[in-house]
């Protein structure tokens, strides 16, 4: 008997917990506008696959937030919460899967003080594009001098699933340039600074490798690396870096290089392949990346400041390209200027083509190369069938774009933004189509995204697309890290 009266009790105090965080919205004020929602999710285009867009008010007001999705078949998924909607996952994924190409009708209701208020719909579009397994990326915070913690992680993007690759935790120094070949982790670069200083190597999910890449024939370490899509080279930069403070608060910081040259990789035959034209002293070379078809190498490049001059905001890169023959690991006999952007004062960064050769995204600037600290930075399409270039006004916003990269069906970019509060870095993704049509950006997919986005101290930095899970080790790589033991490039001769 006592049994049976302590079981109703728990039901009770149980549908009492549901009913405290689900109420009717009722009586409720029709506004003819659409919502302010963080993030800004309104008019989306989104993957089939991504994980569910959760979403609160923009003002911070709000009591309790209420939103229903309805599709064009009469389906519908309802989330209801005080913060932020939480649409349950694995109805998000049906609701998309059966509206791939369709457009998703979102109906928000928000209370306030005053009661209910129900605002006009807003649209999400479906995309038939799916978009890669996740985005491995560096969280870092934004600072200047030293770091603290930092790591490399990995996100699946169809869920809200983080894992770090590796932390400083593990060993003392600074994690940075990971890069996959087309966003496969068989292929990987990884360069640790600091005591422990190597470059961690694994070619078709061989163990990993720690690797000296200073030469006596080079500036410095070898960085910013971009895998051919063979496998078989991976071309970098080296770079002798310097950083200066703005005394204007709104420009903060400059990094820029003093020199700057580009070495090509043959990784099965351990050597670093050079070109005199790639090794000029009176020329900044820096952030090669390869074709689509692994024929060319694209670069930006810049005049050299006369020694001692520090008059940084005339240094301006060009967009350019050298033939490259992977057969015989040899370059043409001259550059090409593909964008020739110094001649309007602006400055190019960060190449990157698409995998289906159509497109290559940059960055433009007013000057320098290091244009995460540039407000005024935006992404430009160049289109390689025709060699025109225009900005990316769609997915671009008033404050920083910087770093971005392709997934590897060549239908989503991911992009760095500081639009978010001017000051760090948050991954941003936009739908690039067929012919070029550009999509409005939208954030990385986060549980009560305020609540994360506010509480996580941390720049997201180099987002890189990958296909599958890394399958690092963390352990093994550390174990090597710590190791002093190195091996060393080597470099082919030239004349």
């Amino acid at each position: 008997m006592k049994r049976n009266t302590i079981l109703p009790f728990y039901l009770f105090t149980f549908l009492l917990f549901l009913a405290a965080c689900t109420e009717m919205v009722s009586d409720a004020r029709q506004e003819n506008v659409q919502p302010q929602i963080y993030p800004d999710y309104l008019g989306v285009t989104i993957p089939v696959n991504i994980a569910s867009l959760c979403f609160s008010m923009a003002d911070e007001t709000v009591q309790c937030i209420d939103a229903v999705i309805t599709d064009s078949h009469g389906h519908n998924l309802h989330s209801q919460g005080e913060e932020s909607v939480d649409f349950d996952l694995d109805d998000w994924h049906i609701l998309l899967s059966q509206n791939r190409g369709d457009s998703l009708s979102v109906t928000v209701s928000a209370k306030y003080d005053d009661g209910w208020h129900t605002y006009r719909p807003f649209s999400i579009y479906v995309s038939p594009d799916s978009i890669d397994y996740g985005i491995c990326y560096r969280l870092i915070e934004p600072g200047y001098e030293v770091w603290s913690k930092m790591g490399i992680y990995e996100r699946d993007l169809s869920s809200f699933d983080e894992r770090p690759l590796i932390e400083n935790t593990q060993f003392e120094g600074c994690v940075n340039c990971h890069s996959f070949n087309r966003g496969n982790p068989a292929d990987m670069s990884l360069h640790i600074r600091g005591p422990h200083g190597a470059t961690l190597l694994r070619h078709d999910d061989s163990p990993l490798i720690a690797y000296n890449t200073k030469t006596d024939q080079t500036l410095g370490l070898c960085v910013y690396p971009y895998w051919h899509p063979s496998g078989h080279y991976i071309a970098y930069s080296t770079n002798t870096t310097r950083q200066l403070f703005h005394s204007a608060d709104s420009s903060r910081i400059e990094v820029f290089d003093e020199a700057s040259d580009l070495q090509v990789y043959d990784v099965e035959k351990n050597e670093l392949l050079l070109s005199p034209l790639l090794k000029q002293d009176s020329i900044y070379e820096t952030f090669p990346v390869f074709s689509a078809d692994g024929r060319s190498l694209y670069f930006c490049s810049a005049s050299a400041l006369p020694e001692g001059s520090l008059k940084l905001d005339s240094i301006h890169y060009n967009l350019c390209r050298i033939d490259f023959d992977p057969a015989t690991g040899t370059f043409g006999n001259r550059i090409d200027t593909i964008v020739d952007a110094a001649s309007q004062h602006k400055s190019v960064s960060f190449p990157r083509p698409s995998y289906d050769g159509r497109f290559l995204c940059y960055t433009l600037s007013d000057y320098g190369q290091f244009s995460i600290w540039h407000h005024e930075a935006d992404l430009w399409l160049l289109d390689l069938a025709t060699g025109e270039s225009r900005p990316m006004t769609e997915a671009n916003s008033e404050d920083t774009e910087s770093f971005h990269n392709w997934s590897t069906n060549s239908r989503w970019l991911v992009l760095s933004s500081r639009r978010d509060d001017g000051l760090f870095t948050r991954p941003y993704f936009c739908h690039v189509d067929a012919d070029g049509t550009v999509s409005k950006a939208f954030m990385l997919p986060q549980r009560n995204p305020r609540r994360f986005y506010r509480e996580r101290f941390f720049s997201f930095n180099v987002p890189e697309f990958i296909i599958c899970p890394t399958r690092f080790d963390v352990h093994k790589a550390s174990r090597i890290i710590r190791d002093e033991s190195r091996k060393n490039f080597g470099v082919r001769k030239y004349d």
